[in-house]
C-alpha cells in the first residue's frame, strides 16, 4: 500500500491528522503532510479511515504499489 496525497488541494480540516497521527501531520498552513507514504498493516483502517474522512478527497492509496 502507498499513500498519496495532494497538498496543494487540502483545506487543512486535519480529520487525517487526527485518525492517523503516525502517517499524516500538517504544515504551517494546515494542509497535509505525508510522514509515512507506505505504513504498516496495523494502520490499514486508521488510513482508510482518514481517506474517507477527508473533506476534499486530497488522500488516495495506491493498494498496488
Amino acid at each position: 500500500m502507498k499513500i498519496n496525497v495532494d497538498q496543494d488541494a487540502c483545506c487543512g480540516a486535519g480529520q487525517c491528522v487526527l485518525l492517523a497521527p503516525e502517517v499524516f501531520g500538517q504544515d504551517d498552513d494546515d494542509r497535509v503532510i505525508l510522514l509515512d507514504e507506505r505504513p504498516g498493516p496495523e494502520l490499514d483502517f486508521a488510513v482508510q479511515e482518514a481517506v474517507s474522512m477527508c473533506p476534499t478527497g486530497v488522500i488516495w492509496v495506491d493498494q498496488n504499489a
